[in-house]
């Protein structure tokens, strides 16, 4: 069976001013760089053959840090590219809700039926997700891989392995640091790990 470990980088400076990053190039800042110092002891014991991460600062830095103290492939991957959010990057939350409150409501209780202005639709981010999916479980039958992405694609990725809704996404966005561990059954299934 595969495992997927499902990882947040740390935390960035817009996480903590609660502003929108989507694909936006945005380094850890202290706070970020401490809780993936916590991932990194929770996940000690974990045999990890491959990382693959969101071609962004952030999950780089994330990476680079869980490389120090392993020998691990990292290799980004153009498929876990974070929501393209348009209009909308580097906007805080509380703007966006201010300027556009029917659009904020929708994006919060169904966000599949909103494109950010100029932005990417998130059923065209779920077949992306889903194809890049598709190809890492082709290659890797079984052992442990780790996927380095952030906010809101993370909560994409795991209602994905779940087989669940997405949640609140705004709630989503600002989120730094922490993991989820998936395993898949031969038919692509997430069970309990």
């Amino acid at each position: 069976m595969l495992k997927i470990l499902l990882i947040r980088p740390g935390a960035t400076d817009f996480d903590e001013q609660r502003r929108i990053k989507g694909t936006l190039d945005i380094p850890l800042n202290d706070i970020g760089t401490a809780q993936v110092a916590k991932t990194i002891d929770e996940l000690a014991g974990e045999e990890i053959n491959a990382i693959y991460i969101s071609p962004c600062q952030c999950c780089e830095q994330t990476a680079e840090l869980f490389t120090k103290s392993r020998e691990i492939k990292v290799k980004p991957l153009k498929g876990l590219t974070n929501l393209n959010h348009g209009l909308w990057h580097g906007k805080r939350i509380e703007e966006v809700k201010q300027q556009q409150p029917k659009v904020y409501r929708q994006w919060q209780e169904h966000p599949e039926t909103v494109c950010p202005p100029e932005g990417e639709r998130l059923s065209d981010v779920t077949k992306r997700v889903e194809t890049a999916l598709a190809k890492l479980m082709k290659k890797h039958k079984d052992g442990v891989i780790a996927l380095v992405v952030p906010e809101p694609l993370t909560s994409v990725i795991a209602s994905l392995l779940n087989e669940s809704t997405l949640g609140d996404l705004w709630q989503a966005e600002c989120r730094g640091g922490g993991w989820e561990a998936f395993q898949l059954t031969p038919g692509g299934l997430a069970t309990a790990p």
